[in-house]
């Protein structure tokens, strides 16, 4: 990283890396809906009923695999839901029922659900099924934010012309890497006491580089954390023979914590954000 400005280098770094498919995944909206669809067609003749718990008792006799919809109704995954009053405390199975018909229709009538079907405030179950996944799918935003540098950090290196589990490896453990190249990472692992997993790891004929990825859109106290556990972990890495340890890092959280991160930067050989991979470093680097 020598001759290159801090200043500059941190001016580059972006507010997000969202693509298109991060805010809602539709296929898998899609399918969850349609796997409970006839249930929730069933369940559809119970809107505007004026007799809605002898209906739902019915409905309950005949087709029982329908009260695995209910969960859903209230945006809960899985098939248990707990519940207490006054009237005590119950864990309702919608898979398999483990009380009586009265005791389920108390719990739709106590969670509003008789309200919302008899009074006509849900109109289609199989549409309002739909919003409570798609509301659902959002909360897994963060997962995927997760894995968009990593997603993106790995489009770079098969760019660069290396093959997954060929020249470049998914999720390795040090004690992994010392087994397959023979290196002795003992300086790293903490006399194998450390049971660290680099990102990717990348092998060429003259170097082994172990990779670290990350994007962070909001400061914290996490960010200075990193900043100083990687300079760490590059200066001991400097120490092994035949190996690198090389860091992708963005985003503008870095701004609020620009002191510990430029305090790696002026340290670290390997050091790089999103414009350096798209200016080509990975094959600069690897080589």
């Amino acid at each position: 990283m020598k001759n290159r400005d801090f200043d500059a280098w941190l001016e580059k770094f972006r507010a997000s890396i969202s693509s298109y498919s991060y805010y809602i995944d539709f296929d898998k909206v899609v399918s969850n809906v349609e796997k409970i669809k006839a249930e929730l067609n069933i369940l559809n003749s119970l809107i505007g009923s004026k007799q809605i718990e002898e209906d739902f008792e019915r409905i309950v006799g005949r087709y029982p695999e329908t009260l695995s919809c209910i969960p859903l109704l209230l945006a809960v995954r899985g098939s248990e839901i707990y519940a207490q009053d006054d009237d005590g405390a119950f864990l309702y199975n919608f898979k398999n029922m483990n009380y009586s018909v009265e005791q389920y229709k108390i719990f739709m009538r106590k969670t509003g659900l008789f309200d919302m079907i008899e009074n006509h405030i849900l109109n289609n179950l199989v549409d309002y099924a739909f919003g409570i996944e798609t509301g659902l799918d959002s909360n897994g935003r963060k997962n995927r934010g997760g894995h968009q540098m990593e997603d993106l950090v790995e489009r770079h290196i098969e760019a660069a012309g290396f093959e997954r589990n060929v020249d470049y490896f998914k999720e390795m453990y040090l004690v992994d890497i010392e087994r397959k190249w023979g290196l002795d990472l003992s300086a790293i692992s903490n006399e194998g006491k450390a049971a660290k997993r680099f990102d990717f790891v990348v092998a060429t004929p003259a170097k082994i580089y172990a990779i670290e990825t990350n994007f962070y859109t909001g400061g914290g106290s996490k960010l200075n954390e990193t900043a100083r556990s990687y300079k760490m972990l590059s200066q001991e890495a400097d120490s092994v023979e035949g190996f690198s340890f090389v860091w992708f890092t963005d985003g503008i959280g870095w701004k609020s914590a620009r002191g510990n991160l430029r305090e790696t930067f002026d340290v670290m050989e390997h050091i790089y954000n999103i414009d350096d991979m798209e200016n080509g470093i990975m094959k600069e680097i690897f080589k």
